[in-house]
């Protein structure tokens, strides 16, 4: 059984779209680094004053182990503009008739 994590941190979107343009050989390690470790799927999205990683793991134990103390994060997101603590929540992921 899988769950789906949300990572919702306050930020300056417009270093963050910037982070993504000029960065992508950090988040090509960070996501293969993630695949090894338990991601199925990962996804950002950038709202009003806030960046959002939807994304889908073997377990909350994967995620977790992936995620602390992970020095490339830590960069990704000091270069991409967080500007503070992350809000993490995780959510069994199940199946639906609607899903696609």
């Amino acid at each position: 059984m899988s769950v789906l994590v949300t990572v919702k941190f306050p930020g300056d979107t417009d270093a963050f779209r910037r982070f993504i343009s000029n960065r992508a050989d950090l988040l090509q390690k960070i996501s293969e680094q993630a695949k090894s470790q338990g991601a199925i799927h990962h996804r950002f999205g950038v709202g009003d004053g806030f960046v959002v990683a939807i994304d889908e793991w073997e377990s909350a134990a994967a995620f977790n182990g992936f995620f602390a103390d992970n020095a490339d994060i830590a960069t990704a997101m000091q270069e991409g503009g967080a500007q503070g603590e992350p809000d993490v929540t995780f959510a069994e992921a199940v199946e639906t008739a609607d899903q696609f």
